[in-house]
């Protein structure tokens, strides 16, 4: 009876697992950072310490050191908690960028490690890289599955305000376990930012998978009063409406949003960083 039990438990929480990848639009690559998340993660155009999770390529423009802090409770389920820890460090030619995220409770997670590198070739040209090791872990049953991943990024503004953002995901095609062919999503993002005014900045993003439907994504962020961003965005597939605030303190930025998907609820977000 308890063996039956068990199995059962593990099936509910494969299908919960294939749910919250459709909530994803099909990937793995999971989007982190509350500002992302507060402008319903149409953020391939956005230049911050997240890029390293995004866009490599926005990773270009950090001058100093920083670190960031991501939780997320997905659908308020604590087997469904998202983690994520990045670094980011200048160098004479570049950003370098480290990256890991962990989804999941002890008996199913998957677990990302990812290396970096982007490069400003000018004031509104940037592209990144990187190089990821994924893991699935499923019970001591089935073990682990691992398969290296490779991503990239490239941003530009061409004229002044318009920001243009493209980014790949596994375009290798990665197995993730040879029985079927099993492989991770291959994911092409593209989208295009505008700046109104100092104060507010709009984002428009498609996202493909080469067997998922595409996904349309928009997020507006306001610079409301000194230090405070109000944010909100909307995004299709499943149709899922977000919101959120940040506040930047000297060097630390506290970001936190709501994420409400049409059949499980709200979803909290949050995240800091520090620059040094």
């Amino acid at each position: 009876m308890r063996y039956l039990v068990l199995n059962i438990r593990y099936l509910f929480f494969l299908v919960l697992f294939h749910l919250v990848l459709q909530s994803y639009a099909g990937t793995e690559n999971f989007p982190t950072g509350a500002r992302s998340a507060g402008m319903a993660n149409a953020s391939v155009v956005l230049k911050d310490i997240w890029s390293v999770q995004h866009n490599q390529a926005g990773l270009a423009y950090i001058k100093t050191p920083e670190l960031g802090l991501y939780y997320e409770n997905r659908f308020q389920i604590k087997e469904l908690s998202l983690t994520s820890l990045v670094f980011a460090y200048p160098v004479i030619n570049g950003v370098f960028g480290l990256n890991l995220t962990h989804w999941g409770y002890s008996k199913f997670n998957t677990t990302k490690v990812g290396l970096s590198f982007a490069k400003s070739f000018s004031k509104t040209f940037s592209a990144g890289i990187q190089l990821d090791y994924f893991n699935t872990y499923f019970t001591e049953e089935y073990g682990n599955r691992g398969s290296v991943v490779v991503e990239a990024g490239i941003r530009a503004e061409p004229v002044e305000n318009l920001i243009i953002g493209a980014h790949i995901y596994n375009p290798t095609r990665a197995k993730l376990a040879i029985y079927d062919d099993e492989r991770l999503p291959t994911i092409l993002r593209l989208g295009i930012g505008y700046r109104f005014s100092d104060n507010v900045l709009m984002t428009i993003e498609t996202q493909k998978g080469l067997v998922e439907k595409i996904v349309f994504k928009t997020g507006i962020e306001y610079f409301f009063a000194n230090k405070l961003y109000l944010r909100a965005g909307i995004a299709s597939e499943p149709v899922s409406n977000t919101f959120g605030i940040g506040y930047v303190l000297k060097n630390l930025n506290i970001d936190l949003a709501f994420s409400r998907h049409q059949v499980f609820g709200l979803g909290p977000h949050f995240s800091v960083n520090y620059s040094f």
